[in-house]
Formats: C-alpha cells, structure tokens, sequence
C-alpha cells in the first residue's frame, strides 16, 4: 500500500486534503479506515467511509478527502526530513480479520508543511482581529466596476492586568486578486494597513473589476471569490485567505456575468 498526499483548489480554506491510496498488491482489498500522523498537527489526519467501505483494486490510485484537525504552532513541530507515517485498517477476500498496516506517507509537494504554515498563520492574525468581507456588494451604474469591503474588528487590547504591555498588531501588506476578480486601475486596493488590538473596527472598499470574461471563467471557478492577503504578525508572515460568504459570492458571481455582457 502506498499513501500520498495532495490538496485541490477547491480544497484550500476548508481546510482539507487528499489522501491518495494505491494498492500495490495484486489483489483487491476493502479499505476501512486511513489516517496519516505528522508531528505538524496535534491529532491524526483520518478517514472513514461515510457509507459501505471502499474496494481498492491494485494498481487504481483513490483519493480521499480529509480534514485537518489543529496545527502544532508551537517550537519547531517537524524537523526537516522527518517523514508522516501513514496507517490503513483493510480487509482482503477470504479473510475473516482486518489487517492493520503502517508505512511512510509521502508529501511531495510540501502540503502538510505548508497548511501548518497556514493554519498557524492563520491563527496568529485571529488573535489580533476577525477579517471577513462585507456581505452586500456594490456595484457601479455602468456594471463595469463593484466595490466589496474588507471588515477589520480588532479585539480588545490584550491583558488588562499588565495595561503597559504592548497590544498585538498585525500588518496587511497587499492584498491579491483571484482568478475571477482585479482591482479596477483607477482604484488601487490599499497596502501596508497596520491593525493593532484595541483598535476601533473598520471597513476597507475594494473597488474590483472581472480578471476574465471567458465562457468558463465562472462554471469553472474554485477559489475566485477567495481573496488573499498577504500579512505579518508576530514573527510569522505569509497569506490568509478571506472567502465570500454565500450572499456575496452570489452577488459576485452576478456581477461578473453582467459586467462581462457589456463587452
């Protein structure tokens, strides 16, 4: 058996990733459970079949999806080449037992490194300030343009027990478009936006216009209405990304089909 890990586009913010099975022996078995352990999140990383449990035929790669559970943000969680290790609960025919195997997971593509990035990123800037997007748009009389607002409420400064100590602050150093959405070049999304605990709420327009206007720009869209930020708190620095709630991503979507039509 062989476990390789992967992640989608449309599994990034979920979070979650693919675990790819491939049964390398010449016969079927009946996967019951997988799961992959990595010192770089503080539980396993499992899977278990919603329904019946899932025949692996040799050779036939499987992928299945799976939730990370809490990232280890503390220290250093896994030293470089450090390896997960992978273990799987199958059955093969004519046996009445399950058989309980265990073996290196390989991540060629650094997933597990850089969701614990992520997550722990993530984490960081939570502590300072809950950042979403605004759930109406605003579009323009001309439909060419629409304006989202990045909402930024800070929590409250930090310990009251120890008032001289510094509050935590975060830094919004730009912030990207996606693969369905720009910045319209008349108005430049802001830079260098410094947010500190304690401060007041605040909101931030982002004036966008459509990044494509081909025929599939929206049937095939993943990750258009995710925008992503590229922060520094404490020492951490890297990208969160905001999504759109189900309203405005709605909204999105419409604009970008009605500014599209005015050719």
């Amino acid at each position: 058996m062989a476990v390789e890990l992967n992640q989608s586009r449309d599994q990034y913010g979920k979070p979650e990733v693919q675990l790819q099975l491939t049964n390398t022996s010449d016969a079927a078995v009946t996967l019951i459970q997988a799961e992959v352990i990595s010192a770089f999140f503080q539980e396993a990383i499992s899977w278990m079949p919603a329904g019946d449990d899932l025949e692996l035929p040799p050779g036939q790669p499987k992928s299945l999806p799976a939730a990370l559970p809490a990232a280890t943000c503390e220290g250093r969680p896994s030293p470089d080449g450090e390896t997960a290790k992978a273990t799987v609960l199958v059955t093969s025919p004519g046996q009445s037992r399950p058989r309980q195997l265990t073996f290196s997971a390989s991540d060629p593509f650094g997933v597990l490194r850089r969701n614990n990035g992520e997550l722990c990123l993530a984490t960081a800037v939570a502590a300072v300030a809950d950042i979403r997007l605004g759930t109406q748009l605003e579009v323009a009389p001309d439909a060419r343009t629409a304006v989202v607002h990045l909402v930024v409420a800070p929590h409250p400064a930090a310990d009251r027990k120890n008032p001289d100590q510094a509050a935590r602050s975060l830094t919004i150093r730009s912030i990207g478009g996606t693969p369905l959405l720009a910045e319209a070049p008349r108005n430049p999304w802001p830079e260098n936006l410094t947010l500190t605990a304690g401060d007041v709420p605040r909101q931030f327009p982002l004036h966008i216009r459509p990044a494509r206007c081909d025929p599939h720009a929206i049937a095939e869209d993943k990750v258009g209405t995710v925008l992503p930020l590229q922060v520094t708190v404490d020492a951490r620095q890297g990208a969160i990304r905001v999504p759109a709630g189900a309203v405005l991503r709605a909204q999105l979507y419409d604009f970008v089909t009605r500014s599209c039509a005015q050719g």
